[in-house]
């Protein structure tokens, strides 16, 4: 599957549920041996299994939101350990699972898959035109 944005995503962009730049935005590293992204329906963290989601990040830094193009300072998840990562979910986090908007999936990007060794594993954002995605 290519890179995309969940449609209940996109839809609280439109409404204003998810304010990129204002909100706590997170990365979540995901095994997908144990998560099938459904863009369509899947609206919340709840909706990817509490055993999937390997690591989640501290909150995304320095965003930007220029001309519809969503941007970021790249991000590390410390000391990761567990099953492979295939893909990578951007949440909007609200302090719970039931209610974090899924934003972003991304499983096309330099190091994926990639499998933890207690290490640190670092997300580095695409510099391209449209850098992590574009609404």
């Amino acid at each position: 599957m290519a890179n995309a944005l969940y449609d209940k995503g996109r839809e609280a962009f439109a409404t204003g549920g998810i304010n990129w730049t204002g909100d706590t935005i997170r990365a979540v590293l995901v095994d997908t041996g144990a998560y099938t992204v459904n863009l369509a329906t899947h609206q919340f963290l709840s909706d990817i299994a509490a055993g999937a989601r390997i690591a989640t990040s501290a909150a995304l830094g320095s965003k930007t939101a220029t001309a519809g193009v969503c941007d970021a300072a790249d991000v590390t998840h410390p000391a990761v350990s567990g099953a492979s990562v295939e893909a990578v979910v951007l949440i909007k986090d609200t302090g719970s699972a039931a209610t974090s908007p899924l934003i972003a999936y991304i499983d096309t990007a330099t190091g994926l898959p990639v499998s933890p060794n207690g290490g640190d594993i670092n997300i580095v954002w695409d510099n391209g035109a449209n850098k992590i995605f574009k609404l």
